[in-house]
């Protein structure tokens, strides 16, 4: 049985492919700016919801998006 690799693109990458802004995405999120900017570096993560809701806003689904780790 052959295995699949699994794709994944970061979350900014996913962003840029949707075609939207860090603003754009913080407005529809209801969030600020800077969270975004947070969430695509890594030093924060989305609540599982907001990253449910980043999927659809992508229409990318969740398991190809990879969400950078917060680093210790």
């Amino acid at each position: 049985m052959k295995t699949q690799k699994k794709i994944q693109i970061s979350l900014a990458a996913a962003r840029v492919n949707a075609g939207m802004t860090q603003e754009e995405v913080a407005k529809h999120m209801a969030v600020g700016k800077q969270t975004i900017v947070s969430w695509e570096k890594g030093t924060s993560e989305p609540k599982i919801s907001q990253a449910k809701e980043l999927s659809r806003l992508y229409d990318m689904p969740l398991d190809y998006i990879f969400l950078p780790s917060k680093s210790n």
